[in-house]
């Protein structure tokens, strides 16, 4: 049963992934101007040691457009012109770390100058949830949501590394 609706649910979450990812390339024209001379290249993300007691992760590769976004490939071509590779035994970790901007210890197997692109790509990009709330709901509501979720990504940071610091009424978070 749980194959049959990781089969269902897979494609959507991975299209909606590469909306995102396009989302936040386009509000940054550099990296745009960075990908456009990759054009066809694949880039394919491999999640090493994922728990087996989860559902297996999509294939995570997408191929770069001429316009210097993303389109994902659901079934990749057999070569892809950069692996990088992430250590997932803890996807609760990665998901957070993700959300608190930090980068997880990568390896990039393949073509070194598209190695040397996407790794400034994800050292550099940062998605401005702030922003594009504030277009939403407005400048008030958009700083509220966005101070509730950093300080919800620092709490759960701390809860999977195993913090012992403990939460104060009125103290910082």
């Amino acid at each position: 049963m749980f194959q049959a609706l990781n089969a269902l649910l897979a494609p959507a979450l991975m299209q909606r992934l590469t909306l995102l990812l396009n989302h936040v390339l386009d509000g940054e024209p550099v990296a745009r101007q960075l990908l456009r001379p990759r054009d066809g290249a694949l880039v394919q993300f491999h999640l090493e040691r994922w728990p087996q007691l989860l559902p297996p992760p999509p294939v995570l590769c997408w191929r770069i457009t001429p316009a210097g976004l993303l389109e994902w490939c659901e079934a990749p071509p057999a070569a892809a012109q950069l692996h990088v590779r992430v250590d997932a035994s803890n996807p609760a970790l990665l998901a957070v770390q993700a959300l608190a901007g930090s980068q997880p210890a990568l390896q990039l197997d393949g073509d070194a100058a598209l190695a040397a692109d996407i790794n400034w790509l994800l050292q550099n990009l940062r998605w401005d949830i702030a922003a594009d709330l504030e277009r939403v709901l407005g400048a008030a509501a958009a700083q509220q949501l966005s101070a509730l979720g950093a300080a919800l990504a620092r709490g759960l940071r701390q809860a999977l590394l195993g913090g012992t610091a403990r939460w104060r009424p009125g103290a910082p978070s």
